[in-house]
């Protein structure tokens, strides 16, 4: 086996064709360490306020990816959520104060709730027990809807965000369907398999001879709403028709 030594980067020496970078954190990375390797990303933030390029038709250099924007969702959620529980004079908001885009995210929970005439309550996770203080204090300031934006640390407490909201009766909406089809309430945004299947197919085109500063940065056009009926019912709601109607999926 031909040593790789530690000091040279990894695509120098293994003859790295393309990177795939699933985050703004992973594309800087990618970005500072070569401008010779095509960098092909998915993120939900906007790559141009990231820094990741400076314009999106054609971004130049040596990267290019997709923005499905999911970071950029809360008012179209919460307002979702204002539709389902229209007495709920409380919203709460969890973020993880180790993700960068916590403030984004609370900031533009915060403006959607102002925009309804509702109190929001930002609350911060980033350990299980946190979560468990979290909902306990959404007990205290007796919210009535749940907004869960996109992180993968709170992502991968999922069951026990469920948990706790099936338990203290909390309506909660999330960005995948992967949130609803696991017992929450439901879930707004665009369709994750749909944007990595458009990533696929630009490293396909990469790999066959074409630049990645000459594919355009393309943002995700295809949405899912999901609604989890047995949620609804457990949390004695009754989901308006004019919401079911459009709903893209009803989990029964």
């Amino acid at each position: 086996m031909r040593r790789i030594e530690r000091s040279r980067p990894i695509w120098s020496a293994g003859g790295v064709a393309v990177i795939f970078a699933n985050s703004p954190t992973m594309a800087r990375a990618a970005k500072a360490a070569t401008a010779i390797v095509p960098i092909v990303f998915t993120m939900g933030e906007d790559p141009v306020e990231e820094g990741i390029v400076e314009i999106l038709n054609r971004p130049g250099g040596n990267v290019t990816g997709f923005s499905d924007f999911n970071n950029l969702l809360a008012s179209k959620q919460v307002g979702l959520l204002h539709e389902i529980v229209p007495k709920a004079a409380v919203f709460a908001v969890l973020v993880n104060p180790a993700n960068p885009n916590a403030e984004v995210n609370s900031k533009q929970a915060q403006a959607a709730a102002d925009a309804l005439g509702v109190e929001l309550q930002v609350l911060r996770a980033s350990t299980e027990r946190d979560i468990e203080s979290a909902f306990a204090a959404m007990v205290h300031f007796r919210v009535g809807a749940l907004l869960n934006p996109p992180d993968p640390f709170l992502g991968g407490q999922r069951e026990q965000i469920v948990t706790l909201a099936a338990r203290h009766a909390i309506p909660a909406i999330s960005d995948q369907r992967l949130w609803p089809a696991a017992g929450l309430l439901m879930s707004y945004g665009t369709d994750r398999l749909e944007t990595h299947r458009q990533a696929g197919i630009y490293v396909g085109r990469i790999l066959k001879g074409e630049k990645a500063g000459d594919l355009p940065v393309q943002q995700s056009t295809k949405f899912q709403f999901v609604i989890n009926l047995k949620a609804a019912r457990a949390l004695n709601l009754e989901i308006p028709p004019g919401i079911l109607a459009v709903a893209d999926e009803v989990i029964e």
